[in-house]
């Protein structure tokens, strides 16, 4: 998730003719901002005890592009062994992307330095461990899990996986019984870490008591700050990292998209009222801050809203994705940007001034996700 504007997806978006522009808009900023070749990620930060870098990649386009457009895959391998080449050391997958096949393409990427990084999976979509076929509903039966990591590590080309994570909470499962399932794995060596995504507090709660939770991977951006609310306090009471998913509010927070823009069947962003014509010029003042900011700091749009997630908590590794080089370098570029206490105040200040119209995703996609469900009920 996070990537610019049209995502790399030329025609994923109805104004097809701008994406050129877009893509040498892109070089030019990162060549203006010293990101031409030169610019490499330093720090690192903790989920729990697992040490990573400060900004990871997530892979999940990188086979398919809001089912619109197939990336190259020998340029997909590049972008990765440059993350790597430019200090990031944490990737993110699953095996619902592709499905499978961003998985095989992470493997291939990391294989010449895999003792060197972490990597991630998520398991829990109903997925068809042969074909990839995505099948109805939700599946974290605990001998489905273990079957799914076994073709997890072939993918993925590795004997364990760093962190793994229950991708939505399978209502028909104790979490309990899922920890069971990932605790075996651990046993076996085949998983590090585990972690949740978009699941509820409660549900944390049981299954941090069950098996340590390292992390919590949701949705987390300025566009949307729903975790401020509950969970992010629940990680910090228990020593939890939080990995932000979309932290560049799919490619919103980056400038690239205006009034104008709509979207073609296939993206998701169609179907966010968030982004529908009537909602889109209000929500545009958060984009209009954010490059005020920008020239403030001599940096970029995006780079300003990836720093500011980081600078909430020590805590936070936002995983923005890309298929573009560019996009990749300037993301790397964030964790250069720092903000003093006072801009701070004043940043969150303004962030929160700013009340945005429509919502994330329908609720019907909510319930069918698994996410918060049971325990609304």
């Amino acid at each position: 998730m996070g990537r610019r504007g049209f995502l790399s997806a030329a025609g994923s978006l109805a104004a097809v003719p701008l994406l050129a522009a877009t893509g040498s808009q892109a070089q030019a900023t990162a060549q203006a901002t010293g990101l031409n070749g030169t610019q490499s990620l330093s720090g690192r930060r903790k989920l729990g005890s697992l040490e990573v870098s400060a900004i990871g990649l997530g892979v999940q386009n990188m086979s398919r592009t809001y089912q619109t457009i197939i990336p190259l895959r020998p340029e997909m391998i590049n972008i990765i062994r440059t993350a790597f080449d430019r200090g990031v050391t944490f990737f993110d997958a699953a095996e619902a992307y592709g499905p499978h096949e961003v998985e095989r393409i992470l493997g291939e990427g990391v294989a010449p330095f895999r003792d060197r990084v972490v990597i991630t999976s998520k398991f829990g979509w109903n997925i068809d461990l042969e074909t990839g076929k995505r099948l109805p509903g939700l599946n974290s039966r605990p001998d489905h899990i273990k079957l799914a990591v076994e073709g997890m590590l072939k993918r993925l080309r590795t004997d364990r996986i760093d962190l793994l994570y229950q991708h939505r909470v399978d209502p028909q499962i104790a979490i309990e019984d899922v920890a069971g399932a990932v605790k075996d794995l651990m046993a076996q060596g085949k998983v590090l870490h585990w972690g949740l995504s978009e699941m509820g507090l409660k549900t944390l709660r049981r299954a941090h008591a069950a098996l340590p939770v390292t992390a919590v991977q949701s949705e987390y951006s300025m566009l949307w700050r729903g975790p401020e609310r509950e969970v992010l306090p629940l990680c910090q009471e228990l020593g939890i990292g939080f990995v932000p998913w979309s932290p560049l509010g799919v490619g919103f927070l980056t400038g690239a998209i205006d009034a104008n823009t709509r979207f073609a069947e296939g993206d998701i962003r169609r179907v966010e009222t968030r982004f529908a014509p009537d909602n889109l010029p209000h929500n545009l003042a958060l984009v209009d801050l954010l490059k005020s900011w920008a020239e403030r700091k001599q940096a970029t749009p995006a780079q300003i809203a990836l720093a500011w997630l980081m600078a909430q908590k020590p805590w936070i590794v936002p995983i923005p994705g890309t298929t573009q080089m560019p996009h990749l370098l300037d993301n790397i570029g964030a964790a250069s940007v720092r903000f003093t206490s006072d801009e701070l105040v004043e940043l969150n200040a303004a962030v929160a001034s700013i009340q945005i119209q429509g919502a994330r995703l329908p609720d019907s996609v909510l319930v069918f996700s698994g996410v918060e469900a049971p325990e609304k009920a």
